[in-house]
């Protein structure tokens, strides 16, 4: 946690200072560029009260603007949210959109560590946390975030296997937005979040798959039925032990049985008799 914290803290000290040398201050322009803002004000005060429309902007609650004065970036970083003033001239401004922005990254067809080829996609959330390293770093910093996503997630799936895909969901997340995080930083960006949507398999891998998964399933299933029918025979062998030493048990099980045949509906009954019975009428 210690780490993590030190980490974070010369991340921010490092955002600043690159910040900070940005932002030009306002001697920096010259003599010349002085000239210019100089007759920058006296023109708007000339033509007031219509140049005030040219030099009053509104940016939203999550919106900030990177003002660029004679093409340097304004000392005080981002203005906003609100009003701030502009001299029509000298100064241009850009509006960054602070709000998260999520964006889905297309499926990629990755090679795994056991040559397995597989097509994944995922979700990304993201936001500008620096404005002005944002617009003055990169051309376009959500183009190049998209780029960077599909990347990362080619390299970081191609060193798992399979198995690790299909149950290590959430730690690939994390190691992708790690790595997403570190290398956007000096974009200003800062990734929130990734998630791996949907992993598609070949459909030749699929049929193998289920064949293995059914016959694992076929060979627990007659585990299990070769374990009953040992605790069957076992239940019998006890079973006909204790018949064995009470003659009155057998007649017993006789008339159970006859009481379960006559429950039904049958109209046949076959009733056992002993052998002995038999051979005293036969003598008679």
């Amino acid at each position: 946690m210690e780490d993590g914290r030190e980490s974070n803290t010369l991340k921010e000290q490092k955002r600043r200072e690159r910040q900070a040398a940005l932002e030009s201050a306002d001697s920096d322009i010259g003599l010349c560029g002085w000239l210019l803002v100089l007759f920058s004000i006296l023109l708007t005060v000339a033509t007031l009260p219509l140049s005030i429309w040219m030099c009053i902007k509104i940016v939203k609650e999550y919106e900030r603007a990177i003002i660029f004065r004679l093409g340097r970036i304004l000392r005080g970083g981002a203005k906003g949210p609100g009003l701030f003033f502009i001299l029509p001239c000298t100064d241009s401004f850009i509006n960054v959109d602070m709000r998260t922005i999520t964006f889905d990254i297309p499926p990629q067809e990755v090679l795994t560590k056991d040559s397995v080829t597989v097509s994944v996609d995922g979700v990304v959330y993201y936001r500008v946390q620096n404005a002005t390293l944002a617009v003055a770093n990169i051309t376009n910093a959500d183009a190049a975030t998209r780029l960077l996503a599909q990347t990362t997630l080619r390299n970081v799936l191609g060193t798992k296997n399979l198995a690790e895909i299909l149950s290590d969901r959430e730690e690939i997340a994390h190691s992708m937005q790690s790595s997403l995080d570190d290398a956007t930083d000096d974009w200003g960006i800062k990734v929130e979040r990734v998630e791996i949507k949907d992993v598609k398999l070949p459909l030749q891998l699929q049929r193998a798959m289920a064949a293995e998964a059914e016959a694992a399933r076929e060979a627990r299933a007659k585990v299990i039925a070769a374990e009953g029918e040992m605790n069957a025979s076992r239940a019998l062998k006890e079973a006909s032990l204790v018949i064995a030493e009470s003659p009155s048990a057998l007649q017993l099980r006789y008339l159970q049985t006859l009481n379960t045949i006559a429950a039904e509906k049958n109209s046949t009954i076959i009733f056992p008799l002993p052998i002995d019975m038999l051979q005293s009428f036969m003598k008679q």
